[in-house]
């Protein structure tokens, strides 16, 4: 309820203090975004049931087998990688995350100006340090 006028008194208060005792403005904006996370969760529920509803449920033992790839399982399923593997994807992540904060530094260069750029100097050769390092170490050889 939101009362809108210029003299109105209620109970000894006027129009705004009435107004701010329901919601302020501060905590309508969280209002509208959890009203729309609201709809969004149940909008995704009514989908996911009216989807279990409709679709055809025939289980059989070969749906239920777990494979990888194509390929029947075999054995206990237990098998030890080389954390070379591991090593190289972490790797793959640590370098795309850093040029993430390459490109909004690219498009703001001009508004840095030389602080900026010895900045990303600075943070593109200890990147470099990094690499040189892990190549040093033979982390970079897939075989």
């Amino acid at each position: 309820m939101v009362v809108t006028c210029h003299t109105l008194h209620v109970g000894g208060f006027n129009c705004l203090s009435v107004r701010s005792l329901f919601v302020s403005d501060f905590l309508r904006s969280y209002l509208t975004v959890a009203i729309f996370g609201g709809v969004a969760v149940a909008l995704v529920g009514v989908l996911l049931g009216l989807g279990s509803f409709l679709r055809p449920s025939k289980p059989n033992a070969t749906k239920n087998m777990a494979y990888e790839s194509g390929v029947d399982p075999v054995g206990d399923m237990w098998s030890q990688s080389n954390i070379r593997y591991y090593v190289f994807a972490l790797l793959f992540v640590l370098f795309d995350v850093e040029a993430v904060f390459i490109f909004p530094w690219a498009q703001r260069l001009e508004t840095y100006g030389y602080f900026g750029l010895v900045e990303m100097a600075i943070f593109i050769f200890i990147l470099v340090l990094g690499l040189a390092y892990a190549w040093r170490k033979g982390m970079l050889k897939w075989v």
